[in-house]
């Protein structure tokens, strides 16, 4: 199982050089895992800089994955995880998201290196 965060999904959809990276877990929606946070970050930032119509694709294709919703066990989990990273409210529910459901973390966020079960590629 697969979870790709926003910025290796922005990354992605964007064509951008680490895209190809991403690719593999982004395109095999039969094992990936979307936390709904992260529909919500690239949503909200494809809005900002390419308008409703691109977000609203951005997300359809985010929605042939299995969405997760954010539980009261995913958010504990998700706040542990928070004070003992130090990361920021929705990277530790997207890593508490892939932890839940035994999965790999895609992402090219830096405070995500050397985690165990993360696929980390620099910017």
């Amino acid at each position: 199982m697969n979870v790709v965060d926003s910025s290796a999904w922005l990354e992605y959809l964007a064509d951008s050089p680490n895209a190809d990276r991403f690719a593999e877990a982004i395109e095999d929606v039969e094992d990936l895992i979307v936390p709904a946070i992260t529909v919500y970050e690239v949503f909200k930032r494809v809005a900002q800089q390419l308008g409703e119509q691109p977000a609203t694709e951005a997300a359809s294709a985010m929605l042939q994955a299995a969405v997760v919703p954010l539980d009261a066990g995913i958010a504990v989990a998700a706040a542990r995880l928070s004070l003992a990273l130090r990361l920021p409210m929705a990277d530790s529910m997207i890593l508490a998201t892939a932890r839940q459901y035994g999965a790999t973390l895609w992402t090219q966020d830096a405070q995500f290196e050397g985690l165990p079960d993360v696929r980390y590629y620099a910017r």
